[in-house]
């Protein structure tokens, strides 16, 4: 595993609640679905707290507030948090604007990519620590959580032993967290003779049928592109899909490999992957995250995006930047408290998306729903460059 990563050793496991020493710890301890009078006015108290501590810490965020004549101790209600100033996500590519000094950073993530400029989030341990609990909270509270059982797990990412890729990498440790570890595998592979990842579909195959054959409990991680194809390619060489325990999950996420209308509806999508692997098409579920953000947006058995209360996200009209409302397609803009050693608190994102209001599934809170990147030149994720890769 990654070097960097070795902090995570030190750690307690994401279950274990958090010592509350602020009001960002009371928040990340709150039942992330709980939308009452009083979680909201949590939230509220919260983003104050982050404000505050930043303007105090961050040069940048005190003079970009003073230019804006903004001033952070005036947020008192929720229609506050729209009058703060945002940062572009693409000033985070660009410049160097980590709040604390260098030795109260415990840990660097960055986004995928091969080439251009890449997104990344510096972590204090308190943030980190947060950014696991809140994480934890999410999958737990969507079912997605199980410490009494072990899982195999096929991850469609970069081998983290060569990788280099510090995001990626702890995502899918922190995701495999949440069960019972048996074996991870990873399918790109690293090739010595050539310097470069390569898609070793042929051993993910016989590594899906080795987990068919004794029956094992099963979870599939990364970019629905691959996982789709892995099942294909098991049929084509065994003459029929694999047959999964019934308790194996997919967890996609990373997107699409091209233009959205390119990709699959995502419930044709899941139900296709049910039928392919033999399971409940309530364990297919996708997953929407940012790494400057670090709040995870979950599938509940619906398919739907769910937004925890750690997390606001207002549709902005791209022109005027006003707030939409909802079911209005927009700008998406991300908000949240838990960051104390980065600036991107209040992150205004080069995604189009709508905020639905509510889910037949019972859960509380709004819906986000993703309608791709906004702009004339595309920017390339994750998905993208691994797809454009391996040729998927």
């Amino acid at each position: 595993m990654i070097k960097e990563l070795d902090i995570e050793t030190k750690l307690p496991h994401p279950s274990v609640p958090l010592k509350k020493k602020s009001i960002l710890e009371e928040l990340c301890e709150t039942n992330p679905f709980n939308y009452s009078s009083k979680t909201l006015s949590l939230f509220v108290e919260a983003m104050r707290y982050t404000c505050v501590f930043q303007y105090k810490n961050s040069k940048f965020i005190k003079k970009y507030y003073d230019y804006n004549n903004f001033d952070p101790s005036n947020i008192k209600k929720q229609s506050d948090l729209l009058k703060i100033p945002y940062v572009h996500v693409s000033a985070f590519k660009e410049r160097e604007l980590t709040t604390l000094k260098s030795h109260k950073i415990v840990l660097e993530l960055k986004s995928s990519g091969t080439s251009g400029q890449r997104s990344r989030i510096q972590l204090d341990l308190g943030s980190l620590l947060r950014v696991r609990r809140m994480a934890w909270n999410v999958f737990y509270t969507l079912g997605l959580c199980d410490i009494e059982n072990k899982y195999d797990y096929i991850c469609f990412t970069y081998d983290p032993e060569f990788a280099g890729d510090i995001g990626t990498a702890w995502t899918d440790k922190l995701i495999t967290s949440f069960t019972l570890v048996g074996e991870v595998f990873y399918c790109f592979k690293w090739d010595e003779a050539k310097n470069d990842f390569y898609f070793d579909i042929g051993s993910a195959v016989m590594k899906i049928r080795q987990y068919e054959e004794k029956n094992s409990r099963v979870r599939l991680i990364g970019f629905p592109a691959f996982v789709l194809k892995l099942t294909e390619e098991y049929k084509k060489r065994f003459g029929r899909y694999p047959k999964l325990n019934q308790n194996s999950f997919v967890i996609t996420g990373g997107g699409w490999k091209t233009l959205e209308n390119e990709a699959i509806d995502k419930s044709v999508f899941r139900k296709i992957l049910s039928d392919n692997l033999s399971i409940p098409v309530e364990n297919i579920r996708d997953l929407f995250g940012m790494v400057e953000h670090g709040v995870a947006y979950v599938d509940c058995k619906y398919g739907n995006f769910h937004i925890p209360i750690y997390g606001k996200i207002v549709s902005l009209d791209p022109y005027t930047l006003k707030p939409l409302k909802y079911s209005k397609k927009g700008l998406l803009e991300f908000i949240t408290p838990y960051l104390t050693s980065y600036p991107s608190f209040v992150l205004l994102s080069t995604d189009w998306g709508k905020i639905i209001e509510g889910c037949d599934c019972g859960l509380d809170g709004p819906v986000l729903q993703v309608l791709g990147r906004a702009g004339i030149v595309k920017h390339k994720g994750c998905a993208i460059s691994a797809s454009e890769k391996f040729g998927v």
